[in-house]
């Protein structure tokens, strides 16, 4: 008998009640059952009891297809833990040469971070002076420095690092694991965040949504907290301001962040502290990127990001706040696109702004 794919008891708590199907992003694109929570989990059902081989083409195009967001776990009455059967599904599924190529090369430069250390220190993204270790730093709390934000947004780093100067923000820490763990590789990621969770001391500060979940499941949730999540928004003066008005700010929030720990209020709350918030019809949903997803599927990523900003442009805000560096460089593309004056910013960044 081979062994078993799923955790046998997430996978039989869907009742199929199909509270899931209004939530989800994939299934209001198509109406497709199969490309929903419930039909994916049916899916499963049949690929464990071998009712459907491996090589199936529905199986191997929805495991692809989902965004993986999670928007379904909070409607769940029977608390389906979706999320993990989706890594679940993909550790199978992507073994070897049936993982996305771009997603294995990602997480290849990833998890050997001797790059991404020497790049992160040259791109200028924060770090506490060498001479302490995460030993001289037991008391502390620390910022994770994300593999590929502290790359493309080393000034999100800096911004937190000069917000809350007592963070320990070793140069030399690790990947937390997350983009393994989203892409087939669920031994990989949950080493990765262990050891992560060596380096670093105390409670672990996060400005990217999806590493956070993923280190919460891996480490517990009280050693982990987002940044906004981590702050106290009273504590904050001062204003944003544009043309001697305060600035009107949107949010866009982390499917993982929002779905995976519950954190809607902090950022929200931190926001409009210090500017004018205007809550997005849809800023709990998805923004299409998913991660990876936008890189492996761009065509159905831009159906969702397009809708996004033209909602953006339509309620007249000055910046868009991202509380993940996905997020972020999703919404900063489909605004430039559009060519719209509106910028998209990660919380930091808003938070430097304050006069």
């Amino acid at each position: 008998m081979s062994d078993p794919i799923f955790n046998a008891d997430q996978l039989s708590r869907c009742i199929s009640c199909g509270f899931c199907l209004p939530a989800c992003p994939t299934y209001a694109q198509t109406g497709d059952e199969a490309s929903s929570p419930r039909g994916r989990i049916t899916l499963m059902r049949a690929l464990e009891s071998g009712d459907l081989p491996q090589d199936d083409p529905t199986l191997t195009e929805e495991a692809s297809f989902c965004l993986g967001c999670r928007a379904c776990e909070p409607v769940c009455p029977a608390g389906v833990e979706y999320g993990s059967l989706l890594e679940q599904w993909r550790d199978h599924q992507w073994q070897g040469r049936k993982r996305p190529w771009l997603a294995a090369l990602l997480s290849f430069f990833a998890s050997r971070g001797t790059a991404i250390r020497v790049l992160g220190v040259l791109r200028g993204a924060a770090r506490t002076a060498r001479r302490k270790t995460s030993r001289t730093a037991e008391g502390q709390d620390s910022l994770m420095l994300g593999c590929y934000e502290r790359l493309l947004y080393p000034a999100v780093s800096r911004q937190v690092k000069e917000q809350l100067p007592d963070l320990y923000v070793p140069s030399d820490q690790g990947c937390c694991g997350a983009l393994h763990a989203h892409n087939g590789d669920l031994a990989q990621g949950e080493e990765l965040a262990h050891r992560l969770g060596e380096q670093l001391p105390g409670t672990i500060v996060t400005t990217a949504g999806g590493c956070a979940a993923h280190l919460a499941s891996a480490l517990g949730r009280e050693r982990v907290r987002e940044l906004s999540d981590y702050v106290d928004a009273a504590a904050f003066t001062g204003e944003v301001t544009i043309s001697g008005r305060r600035a009107r700010v949107a949010l866009q929030d982390s499917c993982h962040l929002r779905n995976g720990l519950g954190v809607v209020k902090q950022p929200r709350s931190l926001i409009a502290q210090i500017a004018d918030y205007v809550e997005l019809p849809s800023a709990g949903t998805c923004c299409g990127t998913a991660g990876t997803y936008s890189l492996l599927r761009p065509k159905d990523s831009r159906t969702i990001l397009d809708a996004k900003v033209d909602e953006i442009i339509a309620a007249e805000v000055d910046y868009v706040v991202a509380v993940n560096p996905g997020c972020l460089r999703q919404l900063q593309t489909g605004l430039r696109r559009r060519r719209s004056s509106v910028r998209a910013v990660h919380l930091a960044e808003l938070l430097a702004m304050r006069a």
